[in-house]
């Protein structure tokens, strides 16, 4: 089933603001809270949806990312890193947007065991060559995580009683103040370490390396940023942080990409570009051939349709341009010399443009 559009899940225009994004997003999770529709899946998934939609729209980064290539350029599959919606991460991530109370203090309490820590993002560097950022390509990469350690065991914090807050309660003149704060000792998780092996650290931690699949999307660009939901660092009681892709583009000495079109620069003989010639010119999925017509004029710019990038949102694909140049010889043989010069005076070989011949910038507008 398709994504909704994230304004339209939120019911706000894209030029909505971040007060009237977060807003909107407050009035529909008051609705559709599980705590106010219990045992009602369909109150729950579009809680999460939602929530979802505000993930992104919040975000400034992912908001242009997703204004400019759609759903596709969040990883594929929208927001929370494409991984699939839990309430765990909504409670972790969102709990706070009533204010200080979270959820439940909203709707009466029961939701404060919900808010769940979260583990360290991890972010990796992922380099592609043209071939790979036009088609998508899928890739494995080994990544350091920290991971709770096999046999570790926890216990329930004596401190906060497994609530992950500790409350004061202070009198004053206007009678009882109670304040919670995040438990120091659990670091809000609620739980402590009771057993662990040799190797883990105190938290009950390892380090462990791990090969991980990563479907990359066809059209991504340079800098754009990917994400991988529960595959960031471990935390004990919590859940665990995501893995963050960058994307590099491997740069290319032939093809030129701008936007999802690519650019290639044909250098010709005068002989071709008078006379015409057949010529190969590579492309991203290799090479093909092309005909030069005679009297091909330097600067001619040549169009392979549907030989560029393909859109990240998978509706069209970018063309091949490919700019003639003639290439005028630098040394000469004697005989080469007296050839041209018996041609020097022939009107053929005298410039003559025309009202028909474009301009550079003619061109350039034709094609762009």
């Amino acid at each position: 089933m398709a994504k909704r559009d994230y304004y339209e899940v939120l019911g706000v225009s894209k030029s909505a603001t971040a007060e009237e994004i977060k807003k909107a997003y407050r009035k529909l999770a008051i609705q559709y809270h599980p705590d106010k529709n219990p045992d009602n899946p369909e109150a729950e998934e579009k809680f999460k949806e939602a929530a979802e939609a505000y993930e992104v729209l919040s975000n400034p980064e992912k908001r242009q990312r997703y204004d400019q290539f759609g759903h596709q350029g969040l990883g594929g599959n929208g927001g929370f890193g494409g991984g699939g919606m839990n309430m765990e991460d909504i409670f972790a991530q969102f709990g706070d947007i009533f204010g200080g109370g979270g959820f439940s203090s909203f709707f009466g309490g029961g939701g404060g065991g919900r808010r769940t820590k979260k583990g360290t993002n991890l972010r990796v560097k992922l380099k592609l060559n043209l071939q790979e950022i036009s088609n998508g390509v899928e890739k494995k990469i080994k990544v350091k995580r920290h991971v709770v350690a096999p046999g570790v065991t926890f216990k329930t914090c004596s401190t906060c009683q497994g609530t992950g807050q500790v409350k004061k309660v202070v009198n004053t003149m206007l009678g009882q103040m109670v304040s919670a704060s995040t438990c120091a000792v659990c670091g809000g998780s609620g739980q402590i370490v009771d057993k662990k092996p040799a190797e883990a650290d105190s938290r009950g931690l390892i380090i462990k390396e791990e090969v991980i699949t990563i479907n990359i999307p066809g059209g991504v660009a340079e800098g754009m940023q990917l994400s991988m939901s529960g595959k960031g660092n471990e935390i004990p009681g919590g859940i665990p942080g995501d893995l963050l892709i960058v994307i590099e583009e491997i740069e290319e000495k032939t093809l030129q990409r701008d936007g999802n079109n690519v650019i290639y620069d044909l250098y010709v003989s005068f002989v071709d570009a008078a006379l015409g010639a057949s010529v190969e010119v590579p492309t991203i999925d290799g090479r093909v051939k092309i005909k030069i017509d005679p009297g091909t004029q330097s600067g001619k710019m040549l169009r392979l349709k549907g030989k560029g990038i393909k859109d990240i949102n998978g509706y069209s694909r970018g063309d091949q341009l490919i700019m003639v140049n003639v290439w005028t010889p630098t040394q000469l043989t004697k005989e080469e010399k007296q050839a041209l010069e018996a041609l020097r005076e022939s009107p053929n070989f005298k410039p003559d443009p025309g009202k028909s011949e474009k301009s550079f910038f003619d061109k350039m507008k034709e094609f762009f």
